[in-house]
């Protein structure tokens, strides 16, 4: 084979590689001006990347901001509350009142919300009002100092919380100081125009117009709305407790009740329990004092809801009633309680079945022996009512052998009451906040007085508010027996409706005859006690 000469496969070489390479170039060329174009249009759009981004990251850190640091703690007036900001469309103000619900107002418009969480009673606070009633008329004035000062303390820790979390995660984003300043800038430039925002748009006429949410959903059709029980509250107590004993003037006119009609000798006896720190109670009791005449008043239980010696001040209402108090501890009733109202005058406490002549009346009662504020039932409760209800039982018996037979029995519990059957011709309980009258196997009547408090917080627990109950028992003044009782129903929570009816023992209705009194012993050992009251005066 012939050699080719070097000279001329160099030759050769420099013709062909421009060739070979041609490819290689137009793809080097076509990928350089596809890279130029990305990178233009990309130039284009950063400004608006850049910028949205930024909103992102201030919005973002500022709320973390108010989430992590953003509270403010402010004692309201004998009151613990939480104040702090929080991101909303709408604005307005948020108020959390645990466990019962929320109400809201429609205080300002700005993008932020005010969230307002009552967290609990201060019992120092609370005790010091109790200790100085004086301190009552500022209170008004202590509790909007309170607010204004835990307002500029959220105002300051919210500016610190907002412009510190955009500040921080506009480091963390773009880990450049320079940008992380201005997240900072912009996130304290928006809170302070939604500060002057909600300024310009504030209503304080809001308070009257709220929105309830929660167990408090039913307030505004319960109570009516929020002005008129701001502006005249005090009026609408005094017209509810008017309207339940105006409704015994339809006696008169009603020819469907039955015929018993009291005479002025007669002793008249108002039965209360469960009032449950309702302060409206005061005043219905006061009204049927007045309107029934009542000799005595007869209280089985419950009037406190904790028994803590910051509510004795709600009881100091009793010493102004026009008849004399008979109480029995209740099971939210603490020692602390039965103390207070034993210092009070016109008040009779019960206790340990010990007996008190009162209106021409003698009573005797016992304090329950469980103390329960937290609704807990511990192991043996029923045992030790049984128990409470034996010791009232042989008290009964000790009266009755020494010449001082008592008339009527007072316990809180019903199945403490139902020991002394045969012992006493009436006994009066209550606990189970529903009215009930039954005659027990060996002739004593069990009478079960509904909650003249409305059951207090409890009354919205249920679909339906529970009713505020009271009862009238009319007692013959020779033999000291029952001749009749009314019970009375008004709508629970101030609904403005009331019920009377009035009732008579089956012995006492037109047309019956007095039953034969038993005589023979009980199986338990007892005597039953004569149950049959004298034909009622004419």
């Amino acid at each position: 084979m012939a050699r080719v000469p070097a000279a001329a496969l160099h030759a050769l070489a420099e013709v062909m590689n421009p060739i070979r390479n041609a490819p290689r170039a137009l793809i080097h060329r076509h990928r350089t001006r596809r890279t130029s174009t990305t990178v233009h249009l990309a130039s284009r759009r950063r400004p608006w990347t850049r910028a949205v981004g930024l909103v992102a990251v201030v919005l973002l850190g500022a709320w973390l901001g108010l989430l992590i640091v953003g509270d403010v703690r402010v004692p309201v007036g004998p009151m613990n509350t939480t104040m702090t900001l929080r991101p909303s469309v709408s604005g307005g103000t948020k108020i959390n009142v645990s466990p019962l619900g929320a109400l809201q107002l429609d205080s300002h418009v700005a993008p932020v919300r005010l969230d307002v969480n009552v967290d609990q009673l201060d019992p120092d606070r609370a005790q010091a009002l109790v200790d100085h009633p004086e301190r009552l008329s500022g209170l008004q004035d202590e509790v909007a100092q309170d607010v204004e000062r835990g307002t500029l303390d959220l105002a300051v820790r919210s500016c610190v919380a907002v412009v510190t979390g955009a500040t921080a995660l506009g480091l963390a984003v773009y880990r450049r100081p320079r940008r992380a300043l201005a997240a900072g800038g912009l996130a304290l430039t928006l809170l302070v125009a939604s500060g002057g925002t909600a300024y310009a748009t504030w209503n304080p006429d809001s308070v009257l117009e709220p929105r309830f949410s929660g167990l408090l959903s039913s307030a505004p059709s319960l109570v009516g709305d929020a002005r008129s029980i701001v502006t005249e509250f005090d009026v609408y107590q005094k017209e509810l407790a008017r309207l339940v004993t105006n409704v015994t003037k339809l006696y008169d006119v009603t020819s469907t009740l039955p015929a018993y009609q009291p005479d002025p000798t007669t002793i008249r006896v108002l039965h209360v329990s469960d009032i449950h720190l309702n302060p409206a109670s005061w005043k219905i009791i006061a009204s049927l004092v007045e309107q029934y005449k009542v000799n005595v008043i007869v209280d089985s239980g419950d009037t406190m809801d904790h028994g803590t010696a910051a509510e004795n001040g709600f009881l100091d209402p009793i010493e102004d009633l026009d008849a004399p108090y008979v109480w029995v501890r209740g099971n939210h009733d603490s020692r602390v309680t039965q103390k207070y109202l034993e210092g009070l005058k016109n008040v009779h406490v019960l206790d340990d079945g010990r007996a008190r002549t009162v209106a021409g009346l003698r009573f005797a009662g016992i304090g329950d022996p469980q103390y329960t504020p937290d609704r807990s039932k511990p192991d043996g409760a029923e045992a030790s009512q049984e128990l409470a209800g034996a010791r009232l039982a042989s008290a009964l018996r000790d009266q009755r052998a020494a010449g001082t037979p008592v008339d009527v029995a007072i316990a809180h519990e019903p199945s403490a009451a139902r020991e002394v059957d045969g012992e006493v011709p009436l006994v009066l309980a209550g606990h189970l906040h529903r009215e009930d009258m039954e005659v027990m196997k060996y002739g004593t009547r069990l009478r079960i007085e509904g909650s003249t408090g409305g059951s207090g917080l409890r009354a919205v627990e249920g679909e339906y508010p529970d009713p505020i109950q009271a009862s009238i028992l009319y007692f013959d003044r020779d033999s000291r027996r029952l001749q009749a009782w009314d019970e009375i129903k008004l709508g629970g929570l101030g609904l403005t409706t009331a019920e009377v009816s009035r009732h008579l023992p089956k012995e006492n209705q037109p047309g019956a005859t007095p039953s034969p009194t038993g005589t023979g012993p009980s199986p338990t050992g007892r005597t039953p006690t004569p149950t049959t009251p004298s034909p009622p005066p004419p």
